[in-house]
């Protein structure tokens, strides 16, 4: 097989742009030039590696498995040529991306946990949903993913090929606004319906949230008069008195020891996940090599504080 680097450069910059014109421009040549070269390189590797059938275009299977592959290379040539160049990677920023709320709330305490145990460690942190963060994690787009995990609820990774550290514990909690005696303003246990204020269908935290009332007769009080994807906005509403929600607890710390919000519930109705830390083991990156590496070497109570 006779593999040019640059043809592995385009790929990576067509799977990122998904446009041929686009890529053609980034890697400075003309989109025929560029067209062939993506040709040659189907040819060496033996395999149609894009679908030219939609727009914009998109990777054939055999195509986003290659990718992990493409992307390691590149990334593995850049960096042994600045060690040859004699450029320092000791501080390169490792890319992580996570949930929304785990981005807002459970992650800064937590690297700053982490970073006293190992020492500094540059990140660069994207908040997406977890069906979005997977895909990027699977295409090789990032170095860490920081996700819940629900073994009933949630969307299965193979453990080899992306391997996990659990780092925290949380609880989602059913809360409500409470009136003037301090009590729920809206009770699951109340006669009567409840406002709900829901995640959206694709949301990972509403599948958790589903797989609890799927054979509960206590959905069918719920009445949604809200729905989004992120526990953030539903707290904001139910902090407007608008419904019940179900939050993780690390969201809502304060506003339960101050009494601005209290349970909707008692902890029969909370549901357990997990926080863990996946990487992919196809990405050999120093930095992520490095800190799993010291990861593994942590107790299981500092991990997870």
């Amino acid at each position: 097989m006779n593999l040019e680097t640059k043809w592995l450069e385009d790929f990576v910059a067509l799977a990122n742009t998904r446009s041929f014109s686009a890529s053609a421009r980034q890697r400075h040549v003309t989109q025929p030039a560029f067209s062939r070269r993506i040709r040659a390189l189907e040819q060496a590797v033996g395999v149609t590696l894009v679908d030219r059938s939609t727009t914009p275009v998109g990777l054939t299977s055999e195509g986003q498995l290659f990718l992990v592959t493409a992307r390691n290379l590149v990334e593995q040539l850049t960096e042994s040529l600045g060690h040859l160049r004699g450029l320092s990677i000791a501080n390169e920023a490792l890319d992580i991306v996570a949930a929304h709320s785990l981005a807002l709330s459970f992650y800064p305490p937590w690297i700053s946990r982490l970073q006293k145990g190992l020492g500094e460690l540059p990140t660069r942190l994207v908040a997406m949903n977890v069906g979005e963060a997977i895909h990027v994690l699977r295409e090789g787009n990032c170095d860490l993913m920081l996700a819940y995990y629900d073994p009933f609820a949630t969307m299965q990774l193979d453990a080899e090929v992306f391997p996990s550290f659990s780092i925290g514990n949380v609880n989602m909690l059913p809360v409500s606004l409470p009136d003037a005696q301090g009590k729920p303003l809206f009770s699951l246990q109340q006669d009567s319906s409840v406002p709900y204020l829901a995640y959206t269908q694709g949301a990972f935290l509403g599948r958790s949230v589903r797989m609890l009332l799927k054979n509960d007769p206590l959905r069918m009080k719920l009445r949604t008069v809200y729905e989004t994807a992120m526990a953030e906005g539903l707290k904001g509403m139910v902090l407007q008195g608008v419904g019940v929600a179900w939050i993780p607890d690390f969201c809502i710390r304060e506003e339960l020891k101050s009494g601005r919000l209290v349970r909707a519930a008692d902890a029969n109705w909370d549901i357990p996940l997990e926080i863990r830390l996946y990487r992919c083991s196809l990405v050999h990156k120093p930095g992520v090599e490095r800190l799993w590496r010291q990861m593994m070497k942590l107790p299981r109570d500092f991990l997870q504080g």
